[in-house]
């Protein structure tokens, strides 16, 4: 039965199926090959995939971020971070990682945050002399730190896949999220001052002091939902609930942004966009009903133990691994997939769970930014009106960077583990 599934797999993802429809078909012809299990079991299993309070986090978040980009929340944290940073060299670069940081840590989504971000900030940085190919390439990849810096839809997905805290993902995620952004923000500067980019005019005290209290609301909006995590005062999922009220009263009634003829279409797009993660979900349960049934789990991790025994080793062989993956995989697809097979052996050679589900966020955030299937790169070039082979080449420093954080997370996890371990965990 393994055979015919990763033989039907291969086959449907050559042919160009959606990785969702994949999943779910290749389980299917395996199990009818198998003949001992009912058909039945599938319709269960799509159900109990699914049938889970920690998921309910998913469809808010997603609902957040379009309340968010609609509501002028994205729009004001921009003009903050501008009056902040606008005035020195590739101003407008590092205003786009500190308003994707900002955003990151609101909307738990890395295309909503190239999205929202690259809209206003792509067209700016073009008019004002960049070069199209390195706003769409920053833009991008400031975009990853959307499921790097909490909350992160994946991070809830590793979660619920392994059992582990997604409370404890969160707070690993805060110091990787800014290392990688202020790494981000050093590099963008090197490259402008080299390129001579333009600065903007240096904002007065008085115009920051406007921007920021414009700001406030949408400055408080990560405060309330990570400090209600930490405190104890709500869940993980409770929290995706609160940014929704949040964003909807801030954007409708204070901003007044979010009109009544927007609403309908906040909630199609959101309920589309969740649909496409639950139906992944769903059919990755079937999925993984097969792997359980034929010990493929076992055997992967019998492939490592014969490879080897040591967690340095493993790390790298990992991370090649997941890299290759997320060039060609969805990350929601690839975290439901690979973290109930990855997870045990790295538990077993002593590697902490919710460190090596930092590890492999960061891996998978960083396909998101690669070719030929990073979704940020689809967003980005589509807003800079470029094709993806002219974002390729201005990419190339932005990875060296990333690979080389990546490993320093991979051996150093105090970077990730400090904050869970200060609070308790």
């Amino acid at each position: 039965m393994s055979g015919v599934l990763m033989g039907s797999l291969g086959i449907l993802f050559i042919i160009g199926v959606p990785v969702a429809v994949t999943l779910g078909l290749a389980s299917v012809i395996a199990l009818m090959y198998g003949g001992d299990v009912s058909l039945l079991v599938v319709a269960q299993r799509i159900f109990t995939s699914i049938d889970s309070f920690s998921l309910m986090a998913i469809p808010f978040f997603i609902l957040a971020g379009k309340l968010m980009e609609t509501g002028g929340i994205s729009k004001r944290l921009i003009n903050f971070a501008n009056t902040l940073t606008g005035h020195h060299t590739g101003g407008l670069a590092i205003v786009t990682v500190i308003a994707s940081m900002f955003f990151a840590a609101i909307s738990g989504s890395s295309a909503a945050t190239v999205a929202a971000v690259g809209s206003i900030l792509i067209p700016s940085m073009i008019s004002r002399g960049y070069h199209k190919n390195f706003a769409g390439a920053v833009t991008s990849i400031s975009g990853e730190l959307g499921i790097i810096i909490p909350p992160s839809v994946p991070m809830i997905l590793y979660g619920v896949s392994t059992n582990t805290s997604i409370g404890d993902l969160f707070m690993a995620g805060i110091t990787p999220g800014i290392v990688i952004g202020l790494s981000l923000i050093i590099l963008v500067y090197v490259i402008a001052k080299k390129r001579g980019y333009a600065k903007e005019k240096k904002a007065t005290p008085a115009e920051t002091w406007k921007a920021f209290k414009d700001a406030i609301l949408a400055l408080l909006m990560p405060i309330i939902i990570l400090g209600g995590i930490y405190g104890g005062v709500f869940t993980p999922t409770e929290a995706a609930v609160v940014a929704v009220l949040y964003a909807f009263i801030i954007g409708a009634f204070v901003y007044r942004e979010i009109k009544l003829d927007k609403i309908f279409n906040i909630f199609v797009s959101s309920g589309v966009t969740s649909a496409i993660v639950l139906f992944i979900i769903a059919n990755a349960g079937i999925f993984g009903l097969v792997l359980s049934r034929e010990g493929i789990p076992q055997m992967v991790a019998n492939f490592f133990g014969t490879v080897t025994d040591n967690p340095i080793i493993f790390l790298l062989l990992v991370n090649i691994l997941l890299i290759f993956v997320g060039m060609f995989m969805e990350t929601s697809a690839s975290v439901i997939i690979l973290a109930p097979l990855l997870t045990p052996v790295a538990v077993a050679m002593g590697i902490d769970p919710v460190h090596f589900g930092i590890i492999m966020i960061i891996n998978l955030a960083l396909g998101m930014c690669t070719p030929p299937l990073g979704v940020n790169l689809f967003i980005s070039c589509q807003i800079a009106g470029i094709k993806l082979t002219d974002i390729t080449k201005a990419l190339i420093p932005f990875y060296v960077v990333l690979i080389t954080l990546l490993l320093l997370f991979s051996y150093v996890p105090f970077i990730s583990m400090w904050l869970p371990n200060l609070l308790g965990r």
